[in-house]
């Protein structure tokens, strides 16, 4: 941090505004850490000198154990977050939900997974941003990908990538039989311009359209949607959200570098698991998780076997437990 804010009073800091906009987010990123780790310091001093008060005064000891609860919770959850140690894992997101077969009732399903991420980053106060939406046929969404916006959103949002799979009672079934359905969750980090992932302009293909609105006033004019084509590995990323052209095609490039930084990231895993000897799948599209809501109610991780008898909290957002034992399990191995 220090380095950083000598560099910044340098003459010549913003000849190049993209790279010193980057180095102030790093940072403000570092003052915030530090910031975090002054105060607990601080408060665990104020309780040290609480504690010879009390001494003096049993009345203080209720307050005293409150604080040092409140500060064991918090160096946890401090210390926790210095295990996200990913080169990413501190920045922000972009997720996909996408519906498996089923029709109707996989879409729905995507849509309650939606529901579900937007309700677990309003908790943690993240900002949100559906960046492409494809609506389903009858109910719920075909896909869906949003950008989320806040510290260690990856890092924690990583730990859903995989193949959801739900068991109920079909809404949508008028013999109300239980369907199994399934939605594949991809998360990528958002990477702004970074020279480890290059991409060269001749190896993309792009095409702008008529973005999809709601009818009437709402229907775009112009060709604002965009969708490039990356040659060299056939990824194909929309973006039509934006107002502009340009701020679509931004978006869409945004999406593209973290999906081509996943692919070389998979690429490492597989060569470690090889080295190692291990017979460990290196995709993201096996199934992590079962969500049950008939005839019992279970959530189970199937990575993890961490489970709960409250569905509705976890689709109300509820995640962290789920998370958090994916995560320490991966800083175990």
């Amino acid at each position: 941090m220090a380095e950083l804010e000598q560099e910044s009073i340098g003459p010549d800091f913003w000849d190049d505004q993209q790279a010193a906009q980057r180095k102030m987010q790093e940072m403000n990123s570092l003052q915030e850490q530090v910031r975090v780790w002054d105060t607990l310091l601080r408060r665990a001093g104020d309780a040290q000198e609480l504690q010879l008060m009390a001494e003096d005064d049993p009345g203080l000891l209720t307050e005293l154990e409150t604080e040092a609860k409140a500060l064991e919770d918090e160096i946890a959850k401090r210390e926790f977050e210095l295990a996200l140690s990913g080169k990413y894992d501190s920045g922000s997101a972009i997720f996909s939900i996408h519906a498996g077969a089923g029709g109707t009732e996989a879409q729905d399903w995507a849509q309650m997974l939606l529901r579900m991420y937007l309700r677990w980053a309003e908790r943690r106060g993240f900002k949100t941003e559906i960046t492409d939406l494809t609506q389903g046929e009858e109910a719920g969404v075909k896909s869906v990908t949003v950008q989320v916006n806040g510290p260690f959103a990856y890092g924690f949002l990583r730990s859903e990538k995989g193949t959801h799979r739900l068991v109920r009672i079909s809404p949508f079934d008028s013999s109300s039989r239980r369907h199994t359905s399934f939605a594949k969750v991809e998360v990528i980090p958002v990477i702004d311009q970074d020279i480890e992932i290059e991409i060269n302009p001749n190896e993309i293909r792009m095409d702008v359209f008529l973005s999809s609105g709601a009818g009437g006033q709402n229907v775009q004019k112009n060709a604002t949607a965009v969708r490039l084509y990356h040659e060299p590995t056939g990824i194909v990323i929309t973006c039509q959200n934006e107002r502009s052209q340009t701020q679509n095609r931004e978006t869409a490039l945004k999406i593209l570098r973290g999906k081509l930084y996943e692919i070389e990231q998979e690429k490492l895993d597989a060569e470690r698991s090889r080295m190692k000897g291990e017979n460990v799948a290196a995709d993201f599209g096996t199934q992590i998780r079962s969500y049950v809501l008939h005839p019992y109610q279970m959530v189970k991780d199937l990575r993890t076997d961490v489970e709960t008898g409250n569905p509705q909290s976890v689709l109300d957002g509820e995640l962290d437990l789920f998370m958090e034992a994916w995560l320490k399990q991966q800083v175990g191995e």
